[in-house]
């Protein structure tokens, strides 16, 4: 069946650096942090007051150096270095004030941002995740938001932090002696410069890395869950896939290094220099103290004092920056996802379906998957009465399960409608479509879960004695009851604890809860043997009992009783009836039924 294009990710893409891009993902950024101005209103009035306080300390130490020492003054030496040790006090309190709010914030936007994507993503239609790698889905809410952790939870503040320690710390500088400051900050553009180069080298090696995580994720999520590893051992592919998992993680440790080592020489030259800049000052100040300069000892040493002071914040606003050109590339693959449109929406005037009767029509429906592919329904009109059964036939391919997700709306069709009781399911509420419409597809999922909590998805307020009487109905409950522990036994991942049979019926206990009043059956017993049928095929009935029911039929014989039965072929109605009038019209209906009968004969 086809199911339109491939969703192709950007993850590989190097897109040209666009300043109006940039400054579009910023200010998105700059929006998560909106709601919490208030507790960042206070950690920048932290960070300007700890700024301030730092600068005090180089002027209180030229006048230990210069007044008190000289002159012996020992109170104002003790004042003086009093107020030192307060100011190194106060400033540490601040510090972890001003770490602990910002955490808090950048938690909350991370919370924020995760909680985003993730609800977006429910919104979208089937389509996207038939087309759409898990792993790939995985990697976006996982790696790629967990790589802007540090951004969010502390680069923010960093930055305003040694914004405001730069500023305050060169004038400073410049108060003590204009020709020092200048001499020490010469070389400071130059570096500016060459890590806005490092940065964008970053960002591009950071893209590709993205995109090689999100396909080790993929492999890991398929090869190693339960049919993974089946299909692995038995096919005999377990050394290939452990190659493939080499060679992509390979190609992570490289660009690993490549991130690591991109600008080291850069990084390494501006460290240097900033660690002989002090050396050089001493040389500078000490020979135009020698040609009478008149530059004190004590502006010396306060002066270097507060050059080790720059160049921390300086080195980390240069660090910072590259950080940020990095998180950028994460941003745009997060804010990508954000701006999947959603395809499957709900109206802003959306009406809530109340406990109705279940008749449902299609009306002229047109439908198919992606604009370019090829009509999967043509002009299909079919009518399904309250309380009866509709059975859909055809051969792979021909649109049967398409129409059943249709009707839950998994889907929204192209052209004409589907009604319940003669309302557009379009105009109508997702929660109260889905309390009207159950679906038990032949591929039933089950969560890494208990019975009990995989049946209580369906109805989270349900007591146990309506889990138990459920059960009971689709024919479960005695080989639950038989367990060790019973509705608790964990069900193991994809229901693999149970057979097919049986996971079919807890399925079908799960929609018994919910009890829809309008009924899909997705060839529900088509990969079961024929003993398992009868009793999946029992619960189905008992289920069916008082509903309308939709049966997409693989085994004709499941649906003989059915009040009317559709023929499609190319997605089309090409015959329509009861069993006997499809029988004794002898068209292809009846040659479906003869095959079918045939290869029921050779099992």
């Amino acid at each position: 069946m086809n199911r339109g294009r491939r969703f192709e990710p950007r993850d590989r893409v190097e897109r040209p650096e666009d300043p109006a891009i940039r400054r579009a993902t910023l200010r998105r950024v700059g929006r998560l942090f909106r709601p919490y101005w208030k507790p960042l209103g206070t950690v920048l009035g932290l960070i300007v007051i700890g700024s301030l306080l730092g600068i005090v300390s180089p002027f209180l130490l030229r006048r230990v150096l210069d007044d008190a020492i000289p002159h012996q003054d020992t109170t104002l030496l003790t004042l003086l270095v009093g107020g030192m040790i307060a100011i190194s006090v106060i400033t540490g309190v601040l510090g972890v004030a001003q770490t602990y709010l910002s955490n808090s914030v950048g938690q909350r936007v991370m919370h924020d941002l995760r909680s985003a994507v993730y609800r977006h993503l429910q919104r979208l239609s089937l389509a996207f995740f038939t087309r759409t790698r898990t792993g790939e889905v995985q990697s976006r809410i996982s790696n790629d938001i967990g790589g802007v952790d540090t951004v969010v939870t502390s680069t923010a503040t960093s930055i305003v932090s040694n914004v405001t320690t730069v500023i305050a710390t060169i004038v400073a500088m410049f108060l003590l002696d204009w020709r020092l400051a200048a001499f020490s900050l010469a070389l400071l553009p130059v570096f500016i410069l060459l890590t806005r180069r490092v940065g964008r080298e970053r960002k591009r090696i950071t893209t590709i890395r993205q995109g090689t995580l999100a396909d080790i994720s993929t492999l890991v999520e398929e090869s190693l869950s339960v049919s993974g590893i089946l299909l692995g051992k038995t096919m005999g592919r377990a050394p290939e896939l452990g190659d493939r998992f080499a060679g992509r993680s390979a190609e992570l440790a490289q660009l690993e290094v490549q991130q690591r080592m991109a600008g080291r020489w850069v990084m390494a030259t501006v460290q240097t220099t900033f660690a002989v800049m002090p050396a050089l000052i001493y040389w500078f100040g000490g020979y135009t103290l020698a040609h009478g300069g008149g530059i004190s000892i004590g502006t010396i040493v306060a002066f270097t004092t507060l050059q080790t002071r720059l160049f921390f914040p300086i080195g980390q606003l240069l660090s910072v920056q590259i950080d940020v050109h990095t998180s950028l590339a994460l941003f745009d693959r997060v804010f990508e996802y954000l701006d999947l449109p959603v395809d499957l929406d709900e109206k802003p005037d959306a009406i809530a379906l109340g406990r109705c009767r279940g008749d449902v029509a299609f009306e002229g429906v047109w439908f198919r998957y992606s604009p370019d592919a090829e009509w999967t329904l043509r002009d299909v009109s079919v009518t399904v009465p309250a309380g009866s059964t509709l059975a859909i036939v055809g051969e792979t391919g021909s649109g049967k399960t398409t129409m059943g997700y249709l009707v839950a709306r998994l889907y929204d069709v192209e052209r004409g409608s589907v009604t319940i009781e003669g309302i557009d399911i379009r105009d109508v509420t997702f929660a109260s479509l889905a309390a009207t419409v159950g679906v038990v597809s032949q591929e039933t999922y089950l969560f890494h879960a208990s019975v009990r909590e995989n049946l209580r998805f369906a109805q989270p307020d349900a007591t146990d004695d309506e889990i138990e009487a459920a059960a009971r109905a689709a024919r479960i409950h005695d080989l639950i009851a038989s367990l060790p522990d019973g509705y608790e036994t964990m069900v193991g991942e994809r229901g693999y604890r149970f057979s097919g049979g049986e996971k079919q019926r807890i399925a079908i206990a799960r929609t018994i809860l919910r009890n829809p009043p309008v009924l899909v059956l997705d060839e529900a017993t088509s990969a079961l043997d024929t003993q398992t049928e009868r009793a999946v095929q029992d619960a189905l009935d008992k289920l069916a009992e008082g509903r309308t029911t939709i049966a997409i039929a693989h085994r004709l014989s499941t649906v003989r009783d059915a009040d009317q039965i559709v023929v499609l072929d190319g997605g089309q109605i090409v015959e329509r009836g009861t069993h006997d009038e499809l029988l004794a019209l002898g068209g292809r209906y009846a040659e479906l039924v003869s095959r079918d009968e045939g290869l029921a004969r050779i099992g």
